[in-house]
């Protein structure tokens, strides 16, 4: 007896869509001069950035830190289960993706609500004008970045993708991840760093 075996699609590198890297690069390339411009403007005035950095939540920016990196991973199970040809589970974590994409955006939210109670504003010093400009560049790439997970989630409802095409999908989850990565530098260095 024979057996017919079934060769795997093979799994592209980079993954996606070469539009969606050479985005990633320039949109990386503008966090970059914001993060640069950040760091020189702190060695500038380092107690003024260190006094007003004391009133950000790191508890709140936690949790959202959280919630991408859960949500990446989130991601990452939707396409692993497309290439085993599981649309319905890979939907599913999709949406678990873009539940916690939601919660990061309703956390922000409250900050940003605190922030502005307290009479926060743009021009209220240069740290606040970079927080505010930071995150909030940052936030709009999550609403982005939740968009296209849902455009995916519902073409592959409906059956566009599957294990042998699923780069649209793969398109998705890699600007999914730089959201994160960019995060995942912006939590720190806005946070944290003292």
């Amino acid at each position: 007896m024979s057996a017919t075996l079934t060769a795997a699609p093979p799994v592209r590198y980079p993954p996606g869509d070469l539009a969606i890297w050479i985005f990633i690069l320039a949109e990386l390339a503008v966090f970059a001069i914001f993060f640069a411009s950040y760091a020189f403007a702190r060695m500038g005035d380092v107690a003024m950035f260190n006094e007003y950095q004391a009133t950000l939540d790191k508890g709140a920016a936690l949790i959202n830190t959280l919630a991408l990196i859960t949500s990446s991973y989130f991601v990452v199970r939707a396409i692993a289960a497309i290439r085993e040809d599981q649309p319905k589970t890979s939907v599913r974590w999709l949406l678990a993706a873009l539940a916690m994409g939601a919660l990061f955006l309703v956390v922000k939210s409250a900050e940003y609500a605190h922030h502005f109670g307290e009479g926060v504003r743009l021009s209220s010093n240069t740290f606040y004008m970079f927080y505010l400009s930071l995150t909030f560049f940052h936030f709009l790439h999550v609403v982005l970045g939740m968009v296209i997970p849902a455009a995916v989630a519902l073409k592959t409802h409906q059956g566009a993708y599957s294990a042998s095409e699923h780069t649209g999908m793969e398109t998705g989850g890699v600007y999914w991840h730089m959201v994160d990565l960019v995060w995942l530098i912006l939590f720190p260095l806005v946070y944290v760093m003292r």
